[in-house]
């Protein structure tokens, strides 16, 4: 049995019958309820509240921008107390805030709520990638996070249109779904093991030892190991994470949308099914992510994806119809199976089991910063430059983004874990 868990391994398989991996996948695909669940039912929210666009928009940035700034905490807290103390509080508090929302007198308390459930969020993200890097090493953890980001794109895809159709029958319609999120939470308590095994010398009964000098220094010790973790390699991936999310929600999400109504004259429809493909792309390459790690180094894989993206977006640029942006379409979608689960891999490499939920609540951090961001930047520059010549601008930053990881990843070795930063 241990011969061929160990060969399953080796081969990037990803073990579909462990109750880890169920659980982790189980509430993945409660994460894309956050956004994607809820965007459509925009419009029909500024009319029911009278907002202005702008106004309406914030139901979408208060979830995010609250991430960016918790994140880094809810990983210090899964670092300190465990990941399964904070991933089943996360999912019911998603879950509770979330069906909330229905409920939700005006716009004040529905923003509140958001916020408060974007914090739930970022714990949710957090946990289930550390959990992953905690029990999966070599190309199986690269498997097991590209079975993660499938499943997100998976929601990512279905989920619009479920939250455009609850939609139809009222505007807060949608914030019923949130309801999965209990039985979820529950499988997650009875089934999931906790991932961190504390040493006993740790553990203290009440009144033996100063409990605030110890833990004023585990404080000590933990912060001082998670900024020695901070190496260059460390930051060129959060800025890699960065930069992905920033082209997605920027010229995937926010100005491609734009552009084929300015130039094709396509409805929403067609828009919802460009944006479906790419996530099709996503799950494919996320699904042979492990296989791929047999044969690339994260870093190469990183490469590779940046290249799918400066490709994609060139096509974009110069489709001559609608056709064909879906392919190119297609190709950033790619991009993304294959550099996303190659970086949460690569971070979890660098840092060992106690520090991992830190670095990676930093990494979520720069993740929902250019979620938040790119839109912004993108809506901005296009009112200048127009959304066309932005394509080719975003292609040559990615272009020569790729052809730096290129150089910084020469002669790194497939399939071998690297010495831990810490």
């Amino acid at each position: 049995m241990a011969r061929l868990a160990a060969d399953r391994s080796k081969e990037g398989a990803v073990p579909w019958q462990n109750r880890t991996v169920q659980v982790v996948l189980a509430s993945t695909l409660l994460a894309p309820l956050g956004v994607p669940l809820v965007a459509p039912a925009l419009p029909v929210v500024r009319d029911v509240f009278a907002l202005s666009d702008a106004e309406a928009s914030l139901l979408v940035s208060a979830y995010f921008l609250v991430g960016i700034v918790v994140s880094p905490f809810v990983g210090v807290l899964a670092d300190s107390v465990g990941r399964k103390r904070v991933l089943v509080p996360a999912l019911l508090v998603f879950s509770i805030t979330g069906l909330a929302c229905f409920f939700a007198p005006n716009y004040t308390v529905l923003l509140v709520l958001r916020a408060i459930q974007g914090t739930a969020a970022a714990a949710l993200f957090v946990t289930t990638v550390t959990v992953i890097g905690d029990v999966f090493e070599g190309v199986q953890r690269n498997a097991v996070l590209g079975a993660n980001i499938a499943v997100l794109s998976l929601g990512a895809a279905v989920f619009p249109v479920l939250g455009g159709a609850l939609a139809t029958v009222a505007w807060n319609t949608p914030f019923l779904a949130y309801v999965f999120g209990f039985p979820v939470a529950l499988f997650a308590y009875v089934a999931l093991d906790e991932t961190v095994k504390y040493p006993p010398e740790e553990e203290h009964a009440p009144g033996e030892v100063d409990d605030t000098a110890v833990t004023t220094e585990q404080t000590g010790e933990y912060i001082r190991g998670v900024l020695s973790a901070l190496t260059l390699g460390m930051g060129a991936l959060l800025v890699t994470a960065f930069l992905t999310e920033f082209f997605l929600f920027g010229a995937l999400v926010t100005a491609l949308p734009f552009l084929l109504t300015a130039l094709y004259d396509v409805g929403p429809l067609y828009i919802g099914i460009v944006l479906m493909v790419a996530e099709a792309g996503a799950i494919v390459a996320a699904s042979a992510n492990g296989r791929l790690a047999r044969l690339l180094s994260n870093g190469r894989i990183i490469t590779l994806g940046f290249v799918c993206y400066a490709v994609a977006l060139a096509g974009v640029f110069l489709a001559p119809s609608a056709p064909f942006v879906i392919a190119a379409v297609l190709v950033f979608g790619a991009g993304l199976g294959l550099s996303m689960p190659a970086v949460d891999a690569a971070v979890s490499e660098r840092v060992t089991q106690e520090f991992r939920a830190g670095l990676l609540g930093l990494r979520n951090s720069t993740t929902f910063l250019g979620r938040a961001t790119g839109p912004v930047v993108f809506a901005a520059a296009a009112t200048t430059v127009g959304y066309r010549p932005l394509m080719v601008v975003a292609a040559i930053t990615l272009g020569a983004a790729a052809m730096v990881a290129a150089v910084s990843t020469r002669g790194s070795v497939p399939g071998i874990e690297v010495e831990p930063d810490i």
